[in-house]
């Protein structure tokens, strides 16, 4: 449960511009798709993806960090991490397993003879988007466990793209289309206070040494 009296405390700290802000955007949020990426060499492919999230208002980003434990190039993704949450796995079958069991189908994105087109996918069911490395693709065990395939559709001669370009066009179609639906997509009360909390935090220079002085004189 959030403590409200202490998400108050801190958000009359802000501007009432930053605040509205806040809620204008959490309207926008969803965790219908979440977005999952496997083993990225190179970490600004990564970075750029979070951005995408963030910008078409994806909540979560899972990084799968199995062979390459690199960070979050933050230059790239320009304050992004502030209002994005981050996941972890250091398999592939953790990160699988926790959105299976969170009621996410796996969807694979990867050209394959029984690849659904972008404009065909059904947005219905919530699911996790799983983008592969630049050099090798997605791993035989998420195409194993894949319940769906999913591509852009191409007309020239190159028969890929970029990782963080295709996320882009991935995120940016099917949210357009979530919104668009009538499909309920948005973030419980519940999610939009623990955000509210979240990005707070993130915004007040000090936080920790504010956070212990209303609870040395509030928790009793």
């Amino acid at each position: 449960m959030i403590d409200i009296d202490y998400l108050n405390f801190l958000e009359n700290i802000l501007t009432d511009n930053r605040k509205e802000k806040f809620l204008k955007v959490l309207e926008n949020r969803t965790n219908h798709f979440t977005i999952a990426v496997e083993d990225i060499f190179q970490m600004h492919n990564t970075s750029a993806v979070m951005r995408s999230c963030e910008v078409f208002g994806i909540q979560e980003l899972n990084v799968i960090e199995q062979r390459y434990g690199k960070s979050i190039d933050k230059e790239i993704a320009m304050g992004a991490q502030k209002w994005v949450d981050i996941n972890t796995f250091d398999s592939i079958t953790n990160c699988v397993d926790t959105l299976k069991s969170k009621g996410y189908q796996i969807i694979a994105t990867t050209p394959h003879e029984n690849d659904c087109l972008m404009e065909d996918f059904d947005i219905t069911k919530p699911s996790a988007l799983f983008f592969g490395t630049e050099r090798d693709g997605l791993s035989e065990e998420i195409l194993q466990r894949a319940n769906g395939f999913l591509k852009i559709p191409m007309v020239g001669f190159t028969e890929s793209l970029n990782i963080s370009v295709s996320a882009s066009i991935i995120i940016q179609n099917l949210t357009n289309r979530l919104r668009n639906s009538k499909i309920d997509w948005h973030l419980s009360e519940e999610e939009i206070l623990v955000k509210r909390l979240a990005w707070a935090k993130n915004s007040i220079k000090d936080i920790k040494r504010i956070e212990e002085r209303y609870f040395s004189e509030n928790v009793k």
